[in-house]
């Protein structure tokens, strides 16, 4: 077994050492072994054994190799012409064991395989054969036997060449030589030269004589032709003008039969165009005369017309102006009275708040003199003496201060009473007077505006009845709030000195003080129910006045729509004119009385602000009605302004706490502080006048020892660019 395996595996080597070294060709190739065993050529395959043999591959496909003489080395012919000629031949090693032994022992298997090396092997050869079989034929023969041409070259060069075999060869370019490459010395060129200007120059004057030949038979060809259109063109003119002749005659004749008629003709129209002309002459006149007559009759009616419509027009114009004239007086009459009443009620607003200033003046000056008295008797008597000394004064100033407060509210609730009876009958006389000149209307029935006038005005006076009362009750009530806040101020000021001077006195303090605040309670609301009470009478009133107004000024309206129907109906034009007109007072009317509602209410809340605001401040007033209230409320908003943007912005309130804060070496002063941040730089007055505010800030940073002084200092330079004083100078801040 084991003998088996060792052939067996002996076999498998020696077929692989076997298959190792067979060597096979590729067609077109042939291998060709040396060494041991002499040279062996093989075109399929081959066994080489290492050491023992070399292996070398021969191309034996086929090759072409390029043969090309032109100019002076150009092909001669037998008729001593040069030929410029490129014969490609095509070679190839012969597939036969020899001829390839052979031409690998003459110039070796590889350039074998090389076209350079083909071509110089047999160019002088081919070149030669060429020459020979060149010199046995003309120029033009060899340009027309072509095939000759190339069989006889294979014929002399042969198919054997040394192992190689010339299969066949092409001419691929034959061309004549160009004079300027022949040699004018060399005789063959010469010769040659002779041969191509003679036969060119006989070709050139054949030529010359056929091109000559050929223009004058052209030349005589349209000569002929020429003659011949002419004496076409003179017989068609002939024959053109011989029609226009006749076609003239024939023309006038049929003119002048047709100017005959047409005379005749005209003439006839003539005549009919005279007696036309005519009729519509007295046609025209007449109407004419009819237009005339008509006009008049028109501008005699439109005269009339237009005097009636001037006058109508003229007593509308004067009725508007005069309704116009009294309305705006009217206004300005009302206008007149409100401003007089508004002034009137701040003069006594403020008359009322320097009499309250100057008593609680008073008050203050009694109640430091009893302070300086309870002082003093409290370094001479004992405890109690101090004590019911100060109580005693301070129940005398509660009751002095509520005597005041009654006298006040009585005083107003008088003023109130009075202003109410004033209001009731102002609006009594002017609801008569309205009703009068309803009336007055109603019967012209062409003055509706005055009724709508005087119903407005009625009803503006009742509102400023309304808001004179409204007004007083107000000023009632804010005097009263100010006597119990005098009076609670006063009762603070005892409870808290009965305090200080001792426990007993309190209790007694307290009671007298509890009694005083009820006396006060009971007569503010004794004052209180004769406030309502009153307000009830006023608001029946009211009503009563306002139920009576209505109900004549439905009837007067009734009056005056049944006169302005009547009216309407005579004047249809006029009315309607004079309708549109009242529609456009009302609107105007309108508009006035909303602006002047609006401005009292404006006013009216001004007071209600400023008293709730200025109750115990001591203002000089000085301005306009309005100016003094403008100046406060812009005096308060940019306040508010100025803190609302200091608490939300993180830039100022770092500022605030730096310059501003209890916590500098300065406390709250702003110029201790600033001169404490400025010192720490070591700069004096003379260093920053002279240097902007961006230009100082930046300089600080510089010398800043701290991230949170650099910080603080970063912050300035950004709001500085926000305000616009960075380029400004320090000096002009100084």
């Amino acid at each position: 077994m084991v003998v088996l395996v060792i052939i067996a595996v002996f076999l498998l080597g020696f077929v692989a050492i076997v298959a190792r070294m067979y060597k096979k060709a590729v067609q077109g190739e042939a291998l060709v072994r040396t060494g041991m065993g002499d040279t062996k050529v093989s075109f399929s395959g081959i066994i080489v054994v290492p050491v023992l043999h070399k292996l070398e591959v021969m191309d034996i496909k086929l090759k072409t190799i390029i043969i090309q003489r032109a100019g002076s080395e150009g092909l001669v012919c037998k008729d001593n012409l040069r030929a410029d000629v490129k014969v490609n031949f095509f070679v190839r090693v012969n597939k036969t064991p020899q001829d390839v032994i052979n031409v690998a022992q003459s110039i070796g298997a590889h350039r074998a395989s090389d076209p350079a090396a083909l071509e110089n092997l047999f160019d002088a050869k081919f070149s030669e054969a060429l020459k020979t079989v060149g010199k046995h034929f003309d120029f033009i023969e060899l340009y027309n036997s072509r095939e000759q041409f190339k069989q006889q070259i294979l014929a002399i060069i042969g198919t054997d060449l040394n192992g190689y075999v010339l299969d066949d060869c092409a001419i691929d370019y034959l061309e004549q030589t160009p004079l300027t490459a022949l040699n004018q010395d060399n005789i063959l060129d010469a010769e040659g030269i002779k041969k191509i200007i003679a036969l060119t120059s006989e070709q050139k004057i054949q030529a010359n004589s056929i091109e000559r030949e050929k223009q004058k038979t052209i030349k005589k060809q349209d000569v002929e032709a020429q003659e011949t259109i002419l004496e076409l063109d003179k017989q068609l003119i002939e024959n053109q003008e011989k029609q226009k002749r006749e076609v003239a005659n024939i023309r006038a004749r049929e003119n002048a039969e047709s100017a005959k008629v047409q005379q005749e003709e005209m003439l006839k129209s003539e005549k009919a165009r005279i007696a036309t002309e005519e009729e519509v002459g007295i046609a025209q006149q007449n109407r004419d005369r009819q237009i005339l007559v008509a006009e008049r009759n028109k501008e005699r009616t439109d005269a009339v017309e237009t005097e009636r419509v001037a006058q109508a027009k003229a007593l509308e114009v004067n009725e508007r102006e005069r309704i116009v004239a009294l309305a705006q007086i009217e206004k300005e009459k009302a206008l007149e009275e409100e401003k007089k009443n508004i002034q009137t009620i701040i003069r006594e607003r403020i008359t009322v708040e320097k009499a309250t200033v100057i008593e609680e003046e008073k008050i203050k000056d009694t109640r430091a003199q009893a302070l300086a008295e309870r002082d003093k008797l409290v370094a001479i008597t004992a405890a109690r003496q101090e004590t019911e000394a100060a109580t005693v004064g301070m129940v005398g100033a509660a009751d002095m201060e509520r005597q005041a407060a009654e006298f006040r509210a009585k005083q107003a609730l008088i003023d109130a009473e009075a202003e109410k009876a004033s209001a009731e009958f102002k609006a009594q006389a002017i609801r008569i007077l309205a009703e009068a000149e309803a009336s007055k209307a109603a019967a012209v029935g062409l003055a509706e505006a005055q009724v709508m006038q005087a119903k407005a005005t009625a009803h503006q006076k009742e509102g400023e009845a309304d808001a004179m009362v409204m007004q007083a009750k107000a000023d009632a009530r804010q005097k009263q709030g100010e006597v119990e806040a005098n009076v609670l101020q006063l009762t603070a000021a005892a409870e808290a000195q009965g305090i200080q001077v001792k426990a007993g006195a309190q209790a007694e303090a307290d009671e007298k003080i509890g009694m005083v605040a009820a006396r006060v309670n009971r007569e503010k609301g004794i004052a209180d129910a004769d406030i309502i009470q009153a307000r009830a009478d006023a608001d029946q009133k009211k009503g009563l006045a306002e139920a009576a107004v209505s109900e004549q000024k439905y009837a007067v309206e009734a009056r005056g729509i049944e006169a302005k129907a009547d009216a309407m109906r005579k004047l249809d034009g006029v009315g309607k004119d004079h309708e549109e007109f009242k529609l456009r007072l009302d609107k105007d009317k309108s508009i006035e009385l909303a602006q002047i509602a609006i401005q009292k209410d404006i006013a009216f809340a001004q007071a209600e602000v400023i008293g709730e605001a200025l109750k115990a401040a001591k203002i000089d007033i000085v301005g306009g009605e309005t100016m003094f209230f403008d100046q406060i409320i812009g005096s308060i908003t940019k306040g508010k302004m100025v803190d609302r943007t200091v608490h939300n912005s993180e830039v100022l309130s770092t500022v605030q706490n730096t310059f501003f804060g209890e916590d500098g070496n300065g406390g709250g002063d702003f110029k201790a502080n600033l001169r404490r941040f400025i010192d720490q730089f070591g700069l004096s007055t003379d260093d920053m006048k002279n240097l902007s505010v961006s230009a100082l800030l930046l300089k600080l940073m510089s010398q800043a020892n701290d991230d949170a002084t650099r910080s603080t200092i970063k912050q300035l330079t950004g709001t500085a660019k926000a305000l616009g004083m960075g380029d400004v100078m320090v000096r002009g801040l100084m």
